[in-house]
């Protein structure tokens, strides 16, 4: 394999694309799209995107790449790692694109790593569905660099945070925090809202909340937190009791509760 130098045509790009589901096909059509070489390779392939070709396997897909996105499932990092090694080449760079804690990330760099392919710790930081190559990314790592620099001309955004790997794990899983945990709150206050026959209401309310949020929303969610703990700590405490009054388990709330008590306490 010639190394890629920045810049360099999209024609003799070689992309190998793990994990072909909806993810994954949307990153590699857009990439054959533009001109570049894509392989493809799926445990259990759905469908073929348009203008790939499918690989037998992990080492297959990667033989010959300059790039190697892996987009399968946080679970099977590793063992897709461990899979593809013999096939990377110095040179080449690996990058891991599951939502993976940071130390499942240093892992799977120490498999990659004897190949003297360069790993890239990468986090997607929006759904990839409709974006495709366009979907932001911030990467870390010893390859993260490189990639920027080959996939970066092909419209992906790739903002590189330094040679550590696990710096854009972290960063995406305190992004999850947040959005995966408001997710939950509102299937919560949603579902107690059904038991109470006012669904619709209370799920407009959460859309025109969420539709005039901006800075000053947060920093009174935050500074009236601090500020309240205690008194909104009963206030959570009834809505514990509401929920589980209408059948609802008070999951989200009651952990509320515990964040308002221990707050308290510090003040």
């Amino acid at each position: 394999m010639r190394p890629m130098r920045p810049g360099a045509r999209a024609a003799i790009l070689g992309v190998a694309v793990f994990g072909l589901g909806e993810a994954g096909s949307a990153v590699a059509e857009d990439l054959a799209r533009a001109g570049v070489r894509v392989v493809g390779w799926d445990p259990e392939p759905k469908r073929i995107p348009e203008g790939v070709a499918l690989a037998d396997g992990p080492r297959a897909a990667a033989s010959g790449a300059h790039v190697v996105l892996v987009l399968t499932t946080p679970s099977s990092a590793l063992q897709v790692a461990e899979a593809a090694v013999s096939g990377l080449e110095p040179g080449q760079v690996y990058a891991d694109c599951n939502s993976t804690a940071p130390a499942v990330k240093r892992r799977a760099a120490a498999v990659v790593q004897p190949s003297g392919a360069l790993f890239a710790d990468v986090a997607l930081m929006a759904p990839v569905p409709g974006r495709g190559i366009r979907t932001p990314a911030l990467a870390s790592g010893p390859g993260a660099q490189a990639l920027a620099d080959r996939l970066g001309p092909l419209g992906m955004p790739v903002r590189v945070l330094g040679p550590e790997v696990g710096l854009a794990a972290g960063r995406k899983l305190v992004r999850s925090v947040f959005m995966k945990g408001l997710a939950a709150s509102a299937l919560e206050a949603l579902a107690a809202a059904r038991a109470l026959g006012c669904e619709a209401e209370v799920y407009e309310d959460i859309a025109k909340t969420l539709e005039q949020a901006d800075a000053t929303l947060l920093s009174r969610l935050v500074e009236g937190t601090y500020t309240h703990a205690a008194r909104r700590a009963d206030e959570m405490r009834a809505a514990c009791e509401l929920l589980e009054e209408l059948g609802v388990a008070p999951r989200v709330a009651q952990a509320c509760v515990g964040w308002l008590v221990e707050l308290a306490g510090q003040r």
